[in-house]
């Protein structure tokens, strides 16, 4: 069948299959077909004949339905589409090809309104709208609420864009700047629908049959009928009423979960907004209305923000906590319009707009406008790039309402469990059958006997039973402050063993102090200074640098803005004026943000400014106006202003940034020679340095000029006028927590975007790089003229043993050789522990050209600096390609895409849920990590007891049918019902209720269920309750044997075990066939005696599966599971020892004598001691190997010197007398583990710092990534 399947989709693919997201996240193939009508007939024929279980079957499997009632077609005919995720979970969807009347097929055409031409154009796009002659087809799909249209050009499905991508960022200005008219408004909603993110409350009835559809159900539909049939009324009742009281309960929860997030998106959904009809025409419009192209007034009080949309005119501050988890507002600025770049064939390139790339100029769906700046007569405008689900709100509702499946090997074991659970099902239907036929039974009592295996060996409740302690643990998590959008990763973070962190605002404090300054005269540092000085006389370029190069703003006479930004400001003594909005609109002339002395200053001349003596005299104070602004961003590391003194008529640009950055962008005369000595011993010390520079503008520049002139033309040619110290100080739980993770053998990485030596001192200082270890800082060069790339490798100057030298960086800007430190003789590297350190250039480069060596360096690899937001995803990713379990702890704003590529992202937020992660921490540091590890491991090994109780259960009550069908008897009605209720559900819920433990173990839980050990005490369970029920009933069978023949006991008891002699060939009395307990054949002493010994059985496995450190609390801190139990077993043995005739009417049980109530005792007993015992021995033996492993005495003194990220399943892998890890016998599956046996055994890592490494190179085709790097001394 898999065979079949796998030819008829080659057979598609060749009909036409292509793919859709080609490169992206959802990327997709897709299938054409068309409907068969004979085919369609069959199936219809099969689906009644099989009393509708066909049509269940198809809507389970949408790739059959499709496959077997519609033949392959081309794309282009086709009229039913099936679309299979390229993922690694491969799953399929069927969707239906519809078509759309337009009188054209570009979604964004039409044109837009120009001056002087909208009355034309509006009546010519009307009639168009109007002539149905003209009307083209259009050809489309939706699925997961995104359309996908038809291109005839490039015969392909794609996804229905706007103005998000590959538009010209002159465009927005010279094309979209004006609006559209009504007509154009009206023909772009046909493609794009109303701006709504809409989260339909499906009605009660539609999710009663979703929910009744589930496969679940529809077995305990099926196990119910089939015990009905069976004369089990009040067990089947007792069934009916949990399924019932199930689905209500899941009805009540799924329809409470809409409402919430309906209610949560509809809040701001409907708005009312101002758009453009033209260049001056504005009209009001209720936000649904809004179409790609439309262009909106942003209000000076700020609006909720319906759309995605770019800003072309003034500025806003944003709250974008609700998406990135950022507390701190964001000042957004309109879209700047860069010069032309030339392509590869000359000619000019026009820059195109992105939304990532362009954040800082773009107003997200969902986000709040505080507040926004504006000029005389010029209203703040925003172009409308995407709308409804396309936006960044429409994403994250999309992404709650179609999770996608969760990775974890669990599921994958525990559907193959089944799957041998069915198999055994199968042999014991066999077995009933055999049985049943050569008794005589009749054919219908054969097939309801045999069916009820199934029941019995499947367990229904499974699903119920494994979800609850995934929301027993939610739960937990949200009493400590951590919110979970995906639950299913809970069971994952039980897994992680390396955790990246951010090192600003995650591992340091988000507030900074003023540590210092240095300024630069005549390109010679002065003496530092701890505070800034108070100048009498005018201020200096450094200080005027310091007052006015940031985002700062005022909101409700608060200062707000980044937290450097604010203690930068605050430490100039200086005030910072924003005009109101009235003061804006009464002046023709702009009104700047203004930043002046708090006390204003003479009015003496300064030395390095121009003036206007009467203007300044007029005014009689110092002020600078901030003109115009380019705000700071990741991936340049780098911002500037510009700016104008008052009374002055030539602009100034001032430019802050990391001193790596602004240094090349500097005039290189006016930088200090010995400015990498300087700025090396400040990093040294963990110290944040931020450079500054300035640059007096051509006359030129005039304040128009600017809002058309990119900032590459500003931020050059500058002077560097000094550098300013900031004290990032640890948050008082980095270091615990720190220290509790290495303790537990989980690796900690730090992913940041300051510079190289901060990132290493304040790894030093948190302790992710121990004291004594070595950090050698790795350096790559690209390829350039004609050279290959090249790594080299250097010690940092903290480093044990390393030589006090400038670093690699520290060679003069501009220069193109490379540097190595030379080291004189030394001990190896490996002595100590060492860790590499490096920047995110080396980073990409050797991704690019070093593939081999880089899962090398990620093995040890502890610090990554000047990282980009893309590099920090692209880190997550190969980290993941080596098989690690990675989570990443960020706070959520320039941390997105690797929070939510990670196994399990943590952003640290007050919100309860945001676009950055699956887990969100309202505490604001990273004491929420160990926490989320801790119940992760709990859960899933939550998980793991239920699936082996559950499993043990079904196995048991499998092989007392199986014994019992063997005497032609069977359990009675009562004894399942007490059984599957009052046992099983009640010890199924409360088992998961035990808490994580308190500490952290090196030991992680296994996270398949098929790993030996699971295996193996699955086994030995089975084993062990097998052994002792064959025990009990023979024992029984014997004992009715003797009793039959010497009638030594009374005749009621006997009267009830001479069916099961009967069975075997006795003669039953006239008389005994009639009733319903005869037909059943239930009380007799081998039904009686496996009653007591299964019901036993099922509360030793499950005190023997709870076990509680260390993973989870001890046993008896779960109270409702200890009185579960210990209620059960008080039952079951009083009711044995002394039994009550009322309750031995009610379970069909016959009166037994005192010693064979006492060898049940003894058997239960024993049961209990062995079980308890086996379960020991396996759960242990694998530590107790690891621990004689590690204890072995080592060979060769290299192998003292692991470096401590090489560690497998939390014991360090060392080398044994034979040369090989003595971990294991086999080569661990994990590809990271099987990489630390390889370098353990390679003398020649890590590599010497007096070394370089080039890629090999090929004489036909030049470099060649398929072979490890060379390494050559220098």
């Amino acid at each position: 069948m898999e065979r079949a399947e796998k030819e008829r989709w080659r057979e598609a693919e060749r009909a036409g299959a292509q793919c859709v997201n080609r490169g992206e996240e959802e990327e997709m193939e897709v299938c054409g077909f068309v409907p068969c009508t004979w085919r369609v007939c069959v199936l219809a024929v099969g689906c009644v004949l099989s009393g509708g279980l066909l049509a269940l079957l198809l809507l389970w499997v949408p790739q059959w339905s499709v496959r077997w009632s519609c033949i392959p077609a081309p794309l282009h005919l086709a009229s039913v589409l099936l679309l299979r995720t390229t993922d690694e979970f491969g799953r399929y969807f069927r969707v239906w090809v519809r078509t759309l009347q337009v009188p054209g097929v570009d979604p964004l055409g039409l044109g837009v309104a120009a001056e002087g031409g909208e009355e034309g154009q509006d009546s010519c796009t009307k009639g168009l709208l109007d002539n149905t002659q003209s009307q083209q087809q259009v050809r489309y799909f939706c699925l997961q609420s995104v359309v996908y249209v038809w291109s005839s050009g490039s015969q392909s499905f794609s996804r229905l864009t706007a103005l998000d991508c590959g538009v010209p960022i002159r465009d927005f200005y010279t094309l979209h700047s004006t609006g559209l008219l009504p007509s154009v408004q009206q023909y772009r909603r046909l493609f794009y629908g109303i701006n709504q993110i809409e989260v339909k409350v499906p009605s009660i009835p539609k999710l009663l049959v979703k929910e009744v559809l589930n496969p679940f159900y529809i077995f305990q539909v099926f196990s119910v009928i089939l015990w009905s049939l069976d004369d089990y009324y009040y067990y089947a009742s007792a069934i009916l009423m949990m399924s019932l009281l199930s689905v209500c309960t899941s009805l009540y929860t799924v329809r409470k979960q809409y409402i919430l997030l309906h209610d949560m998106v509809s809040a701001h959904n409907v708005v009312r907004c101002t758009v453009y009809r033209g260049s001056q025409d504005t009209e009001e419009i209720l936000s649904t209305d809004l179409v790609p192209g439309d262009v909106i007034v942003i209000p000076a009080n700020g609006m909720m923000m319906p759309c995605d949309a770019a800003l072309i005119g003034g500025t806003c501050i944003v709250n974008e906590s609700m998406l990135t988890g950022e507390s701190v507002p964001v000042t957004k600025t309109q879209l700047p319009l860069s010069p032309r770049g030339s392509s590869a064939n000359g000619a000019l390139q026009e820059p195109l707009y992105d939304p990532e790339e362009h954040r800082r100029h773009t107003l997200f769906c969902g986000t709040q406008v505080i507040q926004t700046r504006y000029y005389s007569g010029e209203s703040v405008r925003a172009v409308v790039i995407r709308t409804g689900f396309s936006t960044v709100k429409g994403q994250l509702v999309r992404s709650i309402l179609y999770p996608k499946p969760s990775d974890f090997q669990l599921y994958r074991d525990a559907v193959r469990f089944l799957l041998g659970l069915v198999c055994v099902a199968a042999g014991g239907m066999a077995y009933s059958i055999y049985i049943s036929a050569s008794q005589g039974e009749s054919v219908g009592r054969i097939l309801v006997e045999a069916l009820d295996i199934v029941t019995i060996t499947v367990p229904p409740a499974l699903p119920a039973a494994m979800t609850a302690g995934i929301v027993y643990a939610q739960h937990r998590l949200r009493q400590k402050g951590i919110f979970c959008t995906s639950p299913q990763r809970i069971n994952t973070s039980g897994q992680i063993n390396l955790v990246c962190f951010d090192k600003t605002g995650t591992l340091t404090e988000d507030g900074l102090d003023l540590w210092g300054i240095q300024r630069v005269a005549d390109s010679r540092f002065s003496p530092p200074e701890q505070e800034v000085a108070v100048e009498v006389q005018s201020p200096t370029p450094f200080l005027v640098a310091m007052a006015s190069c940031h985002s700062l703003t005022r909101i409700e006479g608060r200062l707000t803005g980044d937290p450097l930004d604010i203690k930068m400001f605050e430490a100039t003594g200086w005030v910072l004026e924003e005009p109101s909005p009235d003061e804006t609109s009464n002046h023709d002339l702009i009104m700047p943000t203004v930043v002046r002395p708090a006390n204003p200053f003479p009015l003496e001349t300064p030395s390095f400014q121009e003036q206007d003596p009467d203007i300044r005299e007029l005014m009689g104070r110092y002020e600078v106006g901030v003109l115009a602004q380019f705000p700071f961003s990741s991936c340049l590391q780098r911002m500037s202003v510009v700016t104008r003194v008052l009374g002055e008529r030539r602009l100034r640009a001032y430019l802050k940034g990391a001193p790596e950055t602004v240094v090349r962008l500097c005039r290189p005369e006016t930088v200090p020679v010995d400015f990498w000595e300087v700025l090396d011993s400040y990093t040294r010390q963990g110290l944040r340095v931020i450079a500054l520079a300035h640059r007096q503008l051509e006359p030129k520049f005039t304040w128009h000029r600017l809002h058309t002139t990119g900032r590459e033309a500003i931020e050059c040619e500058m002077e560097f006028l000094g550098l300013l110290m900031l004290q990032n100080k640890l948050k008082p739980q980095t270091v615990p927590v720190l220290a509790e993770l290495h303790q537990a053998h989980i690796r900690t990485v730090m992913v940041t975007g300051d510079s190289m030596l901060t990132a290493v001192s304040v790894a030093r200082e948190s302790g992710l790089i121990p004291p004594h270890s070595q950090v050698i800082i790795t350096e790559a060069h690209p390829p350039r003229e004609g050279q290959p790339a090249t790594v080299a490798w250097s010690y940092s100057q903290d480093s044990p043993h390393a030589p006090r030298q400038p670093p690699a960086s520290a060679s003069a800007p501009g220069t193109t050789q490379e540097t190595h430190v030379t080291v004189g003789p030394q001990p190896h590297p490996t002595q100590p522990n060492y860790h590499f350190a490096m920047s995110g250039r080396t980073f990409s480069i050797i991704l690019e050209h070093f593939s081999d060596l880089l899962p090398k360096l990620l093995l040890c690899g502890t610090v990554y600096a000047r990282m980009a937001p893309d590099q920090k995803t692209q880190l997550v990713e190969e980290l993941q390609k080596v098989d690690y379990f990675v989570a990443m702890c960020g706070d959520g704003a320039n941390d997105c895409g690797a929070l939510k590529r990670a196994h399990t992202g943590i952003s640290l937020s007050e919100l309860e849920a945001s676009v950055a992660s699956p887990f969100t921490s309202r505490t604001p540091d990273i004491s929420c990590v160990p926490h989320l590890i801790r119940e992760g491991r709990a859960a899933l090994v939550t998980s793991f007891c239920v699936f082996k109780f559950m499993a043990l259960y079904s196995i048991i009550q499998y092989l007392c049918v199986l014994l019992l069908y063997s005497i032609l008897s069977n359990m009675g009605d009562s004894q399942y019902l007490f059984i599957d209720i009052a046992i099983i559900m009640s010890l199924a819920f409360t088992m998961s209720l035990s808490p994580a433990w308190k500490e952290l173990v090196p030991q992680r839980p296994p996270s398949s269920l098929l790993s030996p050990s699971l295996l193996l005490s699955v086994a030995g369970q089975i084993l062990l309750a097998l052994s002792f029920q064959t025990t009990a009933f023979l024992l029984a069978h014997t004992h009715v044997c003797d009793s039959a023949q010497n009638e030594t006991y009374p005749s009621n008891w006997l009267a009830g075990n001479l069916s099961g002699a009967a069975a075997n060939g006795s003669v039953l009395p006239a008389g005994e066939d009639d009733g319903e307990e005869e037909s059943h054949n239930i009380q007799n002493l081998q039904n009686t005696s496996l009653f007591f010994v299964s019901g036993c059985q099922y509360l030793t496995v499950a005190l023997v599966f709870n076990r509680g450190p260390p993973f989870r609390q001890p046993l008896y801190t779960n109270y409702l599971f200890v009185l579960c139990i210990l209620s059960s077993y008080c039952f079951l043995i009083t009711t044995l020892l002394y039994p009550v005739p009322a309750l031995q009417d009610f379970f069909q049980l016959v009166c037994i004598p005192m010693e064979w109530r006492l060898t049940l005792l003894g058997l239960i007993i024993a049961n209990l001691i062995l079980a308890f015992t086996l379960e020991s021995v396996i759960t242990d033996c694998r530590e107790l190997w690891k621990r004689q492993c590690s204890n072995q005495k080592l060979h060769e003194p290299h192998a003292d010197a692991h470096c401590p990220q090489m560690e497998v399943d939390g014991l360090p892998m060392q080398r044994s007398r034979y040369g090989c890890c003595c971990h294991s016998s086999q080569a661990p599956r994990a590809r990271y583990q099987r990489l630390a046996q390889e370098l353990l055994l390679d003398p020649d890592w890590p590599p010497h710092p007096s070394s370089k490494a080039k890629p090999p190179t090929c004489p036909e085709s030049g470099t060649f990534q398929g072979q490890a790097p060379q390494t050559t001394p220098l």
